[in-house]
C-alpha cells in the first residue's frame, strides 16, 4: 500500500485531520451501538442504516436494539444537540472519530455532524485473513465549504423518485449537503401547482412530481442532512410555462414542449403585469412547499431575441430608460426579488443575473468560472461555483478535482473569501435518462 493510500485509506472526502494509530477494532456478530447525549429519530434511523450497510459488507447480522451500555458498546455515538430538523446553510457538521481496539466513538455537536462521522466510519471498514475490522485512528473533521451540492435536472428528462433517493443516499455517503432540484425547462414543467394546475398538466406529458412527492424528497433529504433548493428557470428556458400561459410570453403563441436539447427563444415578458401577477402567486405557493431559505431563479442563457423583436417591449424599454436586454433582465430580477423577499427567501441565480446594484444577499451561481465567482465576491456577493463540475460532460475525475472554488493563491481578501460558499456539481439531463 502506498504512503498516500495509507495516510488517506481511500476516504472521500479527506477529513481535515487524520492521525493513524496502532491497533484495530474487530467486527463480530456481537457488534453493538450505543447513543449518548441528545438524540432524535433521524440519528437513530441513520445509525440503523449504517449498521445494515455494515451487515451487507460483512455478511454478519447485528442486534436491531441499541446497547444500554455506552462503555461496553463497540460503537458510541454522542451528540450535544439534535440541531434543526430541516438543514440550513452554516449548520455545524463537525465531528470527531476515535477508534481504538475497544471502541469507536463518534462525537458531534449536532445530529448532522454525527451523520458525517458515521459515513467516515463505514468507509474505514477493512478486511484481511483475520476478518473484518476498523483501523485505530483519531479524526477531527469539519467541512471546508458550507455549500456542497449536486444539481439534478429533472426537467429535460424526468427523474423518478427512486433515482432521486438513490442519489440522495450517494450524496450523504460523500457528505454533500445540497440537492439543487432543477424543475422547469423548455422540455418540461415538473412540479405540481395547485394554484395553476395547468402548468404541470399541459407542460409535462404527465411526468411531474406531486406536492406530496416533493415533501417526501425534502424529508428524505433532511433525514440525511441534505437541503433541497428548487430552481424555476426564468425568463429564458421558459417554453413549458408558456404552453399553458402564452399570454405572459414575449411572442405570440401557441407554444409546445420542446423535444430536443438546445437554447430556445421563448421568453417571459418582463413588461407585462400579468407575468408578475402569476409569478407572485406561484412563488408564494412554492415558498410554502420548499422550506429551504434559498430559491433559484435560473436566469441563464436568455438571448433576448423575442424581446428585441417585440415592439411593445422596445417601447417599454425606451420609456423606462432601459438601454439593453441585460438591463431589462435586471429589471425583471428586481421584481422577482420583491416576491421572494416577501416570502423570506434568498434569491439565487446563474451568472447572468449579476448586476452590481442588486442587493448583496443575492447569491451568484457561476457556470462561467472562478474569475466570475471572484469578481462577484469582490463586489460583495456570495457565490457558488459549478464551472468545472459538469458531470454530465463525462470529463475524467482528475479534471473535476483540479478545480477549486477558492484556489491556492487567491487574491481575494479574507472577507471576500468568506463569500465563496462552496461548489455544486451539475447533472444536466439533455442526454441523461433515469437509466444512465
Amino acid at each position: 500500500m502506498s504512503e498516500l493510500r495509507t495516510s488517506r485509506r481511500n476516504l472521500m472526502p479527506i477529513p481535515a485531520s487524520i492521525n493513524w494509530k496502532t491497533g484495530r477494532l474487530p467486527v463480530s456478530k456481537t457488534f453493538a451501538v450505543a447513543l449518548k447525549g441528545q438524540t432524535d429519530e433521524r440519528l437513530k434511523s441513520y445509525v440503523s442504516r449504517i449498521m445494515r450497510r455494515i451487515e451487507g459488507r460483512t455478511i454478519l447480522e447485528f442486534s436491531r436494539e441499541f446497547s444500554a451500555s455506552a462503555e461496553n458498546a463497540q460503537v458510541l455515538v454522542e451528540t450535544q444537540s439534535t440541531g434543526k430538523p430541516i438543514p440550513s446553510v452554516g449548520d455545524d457538521e463537525s465531528y470527531t472519530l476515535e477508534i481504538s481496539d475497544k471502541q469507536a466513538k463518534i462525537s458531534a455537536p449536532t445530529t448532522v455532524g454525527a451523520m458525517r462521522g458515521l459515513e467516515t466510519f463505514i468507509q474505514l471498514l477493512e478486511t484481511d485473513k483475520d476478518g473484518f475490522y476498523f483501523p485505530a485512528v483519531s479524526i477531527q473533521d469539519k467541512p471546508r465549504f458550507a455549500w456542497r451540492g449536486l444539481m439534478i435536472d429533472s426537467a429535460r428528462h424526468f427523474q423518478p423518485m427512486d433515482v432521486l433517493k438513490r442519489n440522495l443516499d450517494a450524496m450523504a455517503a460523500v457528505k454533500l449537503n445540497v440537492l439543487h432540484w432543477h424543475l422547469t425547462e423548455d422540455q418540461g414543467f415538473r412540479i405540481e401547482s395547485k394554484k395553476f394546475p395547468e402548468l404541470h398538466q399541459m407542460g409535462s406529458d404527465g411526468l411531474f412530481y406531486t406536492q406530496d412527492q416533493a415533501r417526501e424528497i425534502i424529508k428524505y433529504a433532511a433525514d440525511r442532512g441534505i437541503r433541497v433548493m428548487p430552481e424555476f428557470d426564468m425568463p429564458g428556458h421558459a417554453t413549458a410555462w408558456l404552453v399553458s400561459h402564452p399570454e405572459i410570453g414575449s411572442a405570440p403563441g401557441p407554444y409546445t414542449i420542446e423535444r430536443r436539447p438546445g437554447i430556445f427563444d421563448p421568453t417571459l415578458d418582463p413588461t407585462n403585469e400579468k407575468t408578475y401577477k402569476l409569478l407572485a402567486v406561484f412563488f408564494k405557493e412554492m415558498s410554502a412547499l420548499f422550506p429551504d431559505a434559498y430559491m433559484h431563479i435560473g436566469g441563464d442563457e436568455n438571448e433576448g431575441k423575442q424581446w428585441t423583436a417585440n415592439q411593445n417591449i422596445q417601447a417599454f424599454m425606451k420609456k423606462e430608460g432601459i438601454k439593453d436586454n441585460h438591463e431589462l433582465q435586471t429589471y425583471f430580477n428586481k421584481r422577482l426579488l420583491k416576491f421572494l423577499q416577501k416570502e423570506g427567501k434568498i434569491m439565487m441565480g446563474w451568472d447572468e443575473i449579476f448586476q452590481p446594484d442588486l442587493p448583496k444577499d443575492v447569491v451568484i451561481h457561476s457556470w462561467r468560472g472562478q474569475k466570475a465567482l471572484a469578481d462577484a465576491a469582490r463586489q460583495g456577493f456570495q457565490g457558488v461555483l459549478s464551472n468545472g463540475y459538469y458531470i454530465d460532460l463525462m470529463f475524467p475525475a482528475s479534471q473535476h478535482y483540479a478545480v477549486d472554488p477558492l484556489p491556492a493563491g487567491s487574491t481575494l481578501s479574507a472577507d471576500e473569501q468568506k463569500r465563496i460558499l462552496g461548489g455544486e456539481a451539475t447533472m444536466w439531463s439533455e442526454w441523461v435518462s433515469p437509466e444512465t
